[in-house]
């Protein structure tokens, strides 16, 4: 490949990199050309990228990113799940793919998220985890919990106070009169 090339495509690595909030390392190998193109289709939603790399020219689009822990991901062949969003959805998508194709064959080497390392555990583990949207959604709906307690009690002592006084009143008036 002439330099001009690869320099390109180191180029158009970073540009992905910097967009980038997580990647999921993988191997491809195993892997057809049909079944690459249907995963690319069903990570494209999901706003996620799956490029095949070489690791040269992936550590030179890396820069000052690459960690040794990094690198050590880096052997053998090597494709990379580039999310722009949510890291969750793209893993489990990956993982769910590979299990669905029976190919164990087809192992993930690991993940680099916020320039942190992941093993091919921990990674597992994170796509378990629900959506983003779900957990801030679950964190909001506890943080309202006792509020919203608090105010059915409040409303609750009002609403009660009013009864009692309304009581009082229909006691005093006289028979027949109304308040």
């Amino acid at each position: 490949m002439a330099t001009a090339k690869k320099e390109a495509v180191v180029a158009d690595l970073r540009s992905i990199v910097a967009q980038t909030k997580g990647a999921i390392l993988t191997e491809y190998r195993g892997l057809t050309v049909a079944e690459i193109t249907n995963l690319r289709r069903r990570l494209r939603p999901l706003d996620a990228d799956y490029h095949i790399v070489k690791n040269t020219m992936f550590r030179l689009a890396l820069g000052e990113n690459n960690t040794p822990d990094l690198d050590a991901l880096l052997v053998g062949p090597t494709a990379v799940i580039f999310a722009r969003g949510d890291v969750v959805a793209p893993a489990k998508t990956m993982l769910d793919y590979i299990r669905e194709l029976r190919k164990p064959e087809i192992k993930v080497k690991g993940g680099w998220i916020d320039g942190k390392v992941y093993d091919p555990a921990q990674v597992t583990a994170f796509s378990k985890l629900p959506a983003k949207e779900l957990i801030v959604a679950q964190l909001v709906g506890s943080l309202n919990a006792p509020i919203s307690e608090f105010v059915g009690t409040l409303d609750g002592i009002i609403g009660e106070f009013v009864r009692t006084i309304q009581a009082i009143v229909d006691q005093k008036a006289p028979e027949g009169a109304s308040a």
